[in-house]
């Protein structure tokens, strides 16, 4: 995994493609979407997502997120991920219940962190005397609800749960170089997806 994370890049990457999608297309209301997911924002993470329909009660999304930084008292919590998805509305899109299938995958760099948790086989209490670097692929369901806030405005909540593959290495501490596990492999099980995301519609 690059010791730099090429931020400009990747965001000036998507900005391209937003704009991409927005001229291959003759958007209007409820056919494309952009938002954001405010527990990213509150984790620091940089993050933005597209939705746009294919079919009169189903969407594709892509959201990415990405943190390039570390933080006080050295802990990482570097990363970037993407988690392409379909949704199926219940009634119409972009309103009320719907359910979600996605992927994802990315790289991590992170350590120094107080987990506090040990779930199913996963121990995140582990990250707060060592650092993990690696790469991860999975995918998950999900189930969410959004409030039409107004013409352009929706609000929406979504949970995920799923799998991830992930390959490894760990480092003695979270600020040092010392690697003690090498290609190191773990299945996780659990949430996937947590957002609550603002949504401006086309």
């Amino acid at each position: 995994m690059p010791s730099k994370y090429p931020t400009m890049k990747l965001l000036r990457s998507l900005f391209c493609i937003i704009l991409l999608v927005s001229a291959a297309r003759s958007v209007s209301a409820q056919d494309f979407a952009i938002k954001t997911n405010l527990i990213d924002d509150a984790l620091l993470n940089v993050n933005i997502g597209i939705e746009t329909a294919i079919a009169p009660q189903w969407t594709a999304e892509m959201p990415v997120s990405i943190n390039a930084w570390t933080l006080s008292h050295l802990r990482r919590w570097k990363h970037w991920t993407v988690q392409p998805g379909v949704r199926r509305w219940f009634c119409d899109r972009f309103a009320g219940h719907f359910v979600g299938a996605h992927i994802h995958g990315g790289q991590y760099n992170i350590g120094g962190i107080d987990g506090r948790i040990n779930f199913l086989g996963t121990d995140f209490r582990k990250l707060k005397d060592n650092r993990y670097q690696g790469w991860f692929i999975g995918a998950g369901i999900s189930y969410g609800y959004t409030w039409i806030l107004g013409r352009h405005w929706n609000a929406e909540a979504e949970i995920g749960f799923g799998w991830s593959y992930t390959i490894y290495d760990r480092y003695r501490c979270a600020k040092c170089g010392k690697k003690i596990e090498h290609g190191n492999a773990h299945h996780y099980v659990g949430p996937t997806k947590a957002a609550i995301n603002i949504v401006y519609l086309f």
